[in-house]
């Protein structure tokens, strides 16, 4: 008997209905109970990534390669850790150039079907990751495909997914009615015109899809379109942004308009979470070294972090949520930087400190009731020792859950073990997806949901929690946080 190939001719099991919950028939039971009672309601995404124009203009997806693969840099940095290329998979380098692959050139041509097979694949490299399960979801839930994913079903999968792709209940108003969206926040840049939020109010369409402020660009000397945003920033706004007095009156500009439709909150990348209150003289200084360009680096992380302040000055003026993402190397890869540009999966977690860096702003606004701020973490090391504290103590400060490598089952279990005691769920956001794969909306919240049921039912085992208790806080860290603390 020859070896069975088990990649190419085990077909995946079903989606367990009791998927990521505990193996104890007690704790699986009452897990489950609790998740039965949350698990329609719906979804709040506060922060994620996916395009406005989808439901501006309403048009039918592409294909599935299009829709469910060459966007995810989830999938992508994990692919190309395998050796296979980006290009093989959609994404267009910068320079149109040939790749190499395994020393030979060639231009491969971007078939979604070649790409969707090529995907299928290699779908085993990815077991034992959130993307497996999201992906396993997003088939078999939102396109009724009953079976797994590999190379021998890849064609008909691939005919399945986008015959329905092709209907009209798929398009993207109606798949956001079906996955019971009730609010979903896009990130936009600090000069968008915003053109598809205008188009989706002016429809009619009743749909809450709202912007989210995102400044780095012009808040980072050493972004790569720093002038150019700039000068964007002046003609949009008729503000002179060549003195500081005038760049600030263009960002509150920007951020009223921001405001006029829909928007309740900011977003930081920064590579740090420092900030700073300067002088009115060493702020005029730090700006003018940043506009000319001739900022070291230690002027442009202060002057950065000066911005961070008084992006907390703007928040408590007009009461827009502050979010913080620090902590990320971005562009680590530098060669998939150079060929496809930002947002490939190229990007790589560094140690990130918290509690001197904020203190200057937190002197000033963190016990104001107007100003909220929202952290991030990719250090998770920080998360008992600085974030909970920071969190327990500041009437401003809340949690967010957590980010990007670790919105993962186990990534969840361990922020909740090491936050809750200190600040318990009540300083944290409840959960938000922060994706640009609008399919998997519906099965990363769903993630977020079992897990905090497991949590929840462990607690009233152990005695810590009624189970009227641990249903409530269910139900607040579903919806009610998320709402509440995005003043949604």
């Amino acid at each position: 008997m020859g070896i069975i190939n088990f990649r190419m001719t085990i077909p995946h099991s079903q989606l367990s209905p009791d998927r990521l919950f505990p193996i104890d028939p007690q704790h699986r039971a009452l897990s489950r109970n609790l998740y039965e009672e949350i698990k329609g309601l719906p979804i709040i995404s506060p922060h994620g990534h996916t395009d406005p124009a989808w439901f501006a203009l309403d048009q039918p997806f592409a294909n599935p390669a299009a829709l469910l693969i060459t966007p995810d840099h989830y999938l992508l940095r994990l692919l190309y850790s395998q050796g296979l290329a980006l290009e093989s998979f959609g994404r267009e380098p910068l320079d149109n150039q040939p790749f190499e692959q395994r020393g030979r050139q060639s231009r491969h041509e971007c078939d979604p079907r070649t790409i969707w097979r090529l995907f299928a694949k290699h779908f085993y490299l990815f077991r034992g990751t959130p993307s497996a399960l999201w992906m396993a979801q997003v088939l078999s839930e939102v396109f009724s495909v009953p079976e797994g994913l590999n190379a021998d079903s890849a064609d008909q999968i691939y005919d399945q997914v986008h015959a329905a792709l092709g209907r009209p209940d798929f398009r993207p108003r109606s798949l956001f009615k079906k996955f019971n969206i009730e609010v979903l926040c896009t990130t936009d840049g600090p000069t968008d015109p915003l053109q598809h939020h205008q188009q989706i109010r002016q429809s009619g369409w009743p749909a809450r899809i709202i912007p989210c402020f995102r400044p780095d660009p012009v808040l980072d000397p050493e972004h790569e379109h720093f002038q150019q945003e700039l000068n964007r920033l002046s003609e949009l706004t008729g503000e002179d942004t060549l003195s500081f007095a005038g760049y600030l009156l263009a960002l509150r500009n920007r951020r009223d308009f921001f405001r006029s439709l829909g928007a309740t909150s900011t977003d930081h990348g920064h590579p740090t979470a420092a900030t700073l209150e300067a002088t009115p003289l060493d702020a005029e200084k730090l700006f003018h070294r940043a506009i000319s360009g001739t900022a070291s680096p230690s002027e442009a992380e202060k002057f950065r972090a000066m911005m961070l302040f008084e992006m907390a000055r703007m928040s408590l003026d007009d009461g827009l949520v502050m979010q913080l993402h620090p902590g990320a190397c971005r562009n680590h890869n530098q060669f998939l930087y150079q060929r496809f540009g930002r947002d490939v999966g190229g990007d790589i977690p560094t140690p990130t400190e918290y509690v001197r860096a904020l203190k200057p702003m937190l002197d000033r606004f963190g016990n104001e009731k107007n100003f909220r701020l929202i952290l991030f973490t990719l250090d998770e090391s920080v998360y008992a020792r600085e974030l909970a504290p920071l969190a327990g103590l500041y009437p401003a400060v809340k949690l967010g859950p957590p980010w990007w490598f670790h919105d993962s089952p186990e990534g969840m279990k361990r922020f909740r073990e090491q936050v809750t005691e200190t600040a318990g769920i009540y300083n944290t956001v409840g959960f938000n997806d922060d994706t640009r794969a609008f399919c998997s909306i519906p099965a990363r919240h769903d993630m977020a949901r079992r897990m905090d049921c497991v949590m929840l039912a462990k607690w009233v085992l152990e005695h810590r929690l009624r189970e009227d208790e641990a249903l409530e806080m269910a139900h607040d860290l579903t919806y009610r946080l998320a709402k509440e603390s995005y003043r949604l």
